[in-house]
């Protein structure tokens, strides 16, 4: 997770600066945004998209690392700490009800919702949030927007920032593909999890490979550790998704 820099803005400005005295047009924008790509600055490239639409704040959140408990699925945000942390159990539980229908019609549609009555926006920020949903390989991800009382934001421009939020979020998805990889699964793990991916016991396992059940065991308990997942089932689906198998 990124932190924020409170203070400037990507060409130097004062980052609160109210959206609405900042017109960028759709050309600045992508020099803009190539500039900020040759760096891999993931923040940065949010922060001109959520000026871009006229937003005060953005959050990048990456969808398949939502958990109950702590924020590893904020990419990248300059939402105050205290609003995100109250607002990540809402996304949660909330994705959790969609249908993969509902989910998969909502991609690149800007769609608004209203911030949970226990929350406090910061001042003058309207109560209700914009919520752009789209995909980077098998990850989906979601820029959800901050903006001032009464701004109305352009919806061509929500659709347009939702296509350039791809580009940008492309960027912490080949970085965080690296660090996923940084726990480092030993060859005979990754074998344990080819292995229970095509549906073989650990009995079965321990006959291909030539050890015992109870070392295989301690292998699969050791992927599961390293990758957080609680069942053979959820570090299939983690494999999965991070090309591991």
């Amino acid at each position: 997770m990124e932190l924020p820099d409170p203070d400037m803005n990507t060409d130097g400005r004062s980052y609160m600066e109210p959206a609405a005295t900042r017109i960028m047009s759709r050309e600045q924008l992508i020099r803009r945004l190539a500039v900020a790509s040759t760096s891999n600055n993931v923040q940065a490239m949010m922060r001109l998209l959520a000026d871009y639409v006229g937003a005060s704040h953005f959050l990048l959140a990456r969808y398949d690392l939502i958990q109950e408990q702590g924020l590893d699925f904020i990419v990248t945000s300059n939402w105050p700490f205290d609003l995100v942390r109250r607002l990540g159990s809402e996304l949660a539980s909330g994705y959790a009800r969609s249908t993969e229908l509902e989910k998969c019609l909502s991609l690149l549609t800007p769609s608004f919702s209203l911030l949970p009555d226990d929350i406090a926006p910061p001042d003058d920020i309207s109560r209700q949030y914009c919520s752009l949903t789209f995909c980077v390989g098998r990850a989906r991800f979601s820029l959800m927007l901050l903006f001032v009382e009464g701004i109305i934001l352009s919806q061509e421009r929500l659709r347009e920032a939702g296509l350039f939020a791809a580009y940008g979020a492309s960027f912490a998805e080949a970085r965080d593909a690296k660090a996923e990889r940084d726990f480092e699964l030993t060859e005979r793990e990754l074998e344990c999890l080819f292995w229970i991916a095509e549906g073989k016991t650990s009995d079965e396992i321990a006959v291909i490979l030539g050890i015992s059940r109870n070392t295989i065991n301690n292998y699969i308990t050791s992927v599961m550790r390293k990758t957080a997942t609680k069942t053979r089932s959820e570090a299939i689906a983690y494999a999965v998704r991070n090309n591991l198998v």
